[in-house]
């Protein structure tokens, strides 16, 4: 079954959050679901990627892996992106050793990059240019690392998704009101009037 890549599924706000969503409700195993369980939807992610993420890499096309060992590469700095941002959210700051396995990865991903890719930070330009998923969303992670925005990554209560916070007083708390927010809402309207129909039976 194909996945709908759409904008709420692109509610990171960064490339390298994007990628890590890919995983939804990290944080409650028993609902864990990753959308790259079928390998089809890595391409399809890609395309979209590459469409929504203009305002930060501009014109650029996204090499979505081919071979297995691509998509090993990928789906591992994908692991290290989430378990590197979300650890900093939880304990305040970039941890060590998550931070040696993210820098790693991403030399590694560098280093195998076909030909003489435009490995700048990420930035908007008109300038076409290809590169690959896995490599972008590396340099889309260290780009992070910069203090000021480093404190605006957030995790959504409901989904558990990564989110970085463009708010002008980083007051925003869910990854998408529309969705993650409309449906907090609901379970505390649905569970404050069960409660109240529950009191007027006793």
């Amino acid at each position: 079954m194909t996945f709908d890549w759409n904008a709420h599924r692109f509610s990171g706000g960064v490339l390298a959050l994007d990628l890590a969503n890919t995983v939804v409700f990290r944080e409650a195993p028993e609902r864990s679901q990753d959308r790259f369980s079928n390998r089809a939807e890595v391409p399809r992610f890609a395309a979209a990627a590459a469409d929504f993420r203009k305002g930060e890499w501009g014109n650029v096309e996204f090499h979505s892996p081919m071979s297995q060992s691509e998509v090993t590469k990928l789906i591992n700095i994908r692991e290290a992106i989430n378990r590197l941002f979300r650890a900093a959210v939880h304990e305040g700051g970039l941890k060590s050793e998550p931070l040696s396995t993210f820098l790693r990865l991403g030399s590694d991903l560098v280093c195998d990059g076909k030909g003489e890719q435009m490995l700048t930070l990420p930035h908007a330009s008109n300038v076409g240019r290809q590169l690959s998923l896995a490599a972008a969303a590396f340099l889309s992670g260290v780009r992070l690392f910069e203090p000021s925005r480093l404190e605006r990554i957030k995790i959504c209560p409901n989904c558990h998704w990564l989110y970085y916070d463009e708010s002008r007083n980083r007051s925003r708390r869910w990854c998408d009101m529309s969705v993650c927010g409309n449906r907090a809402k609901a379970r505390r309207y649905y569970d404050r009037n069960g409660k109240q129909a529950g009191s007027n039976h006793v």
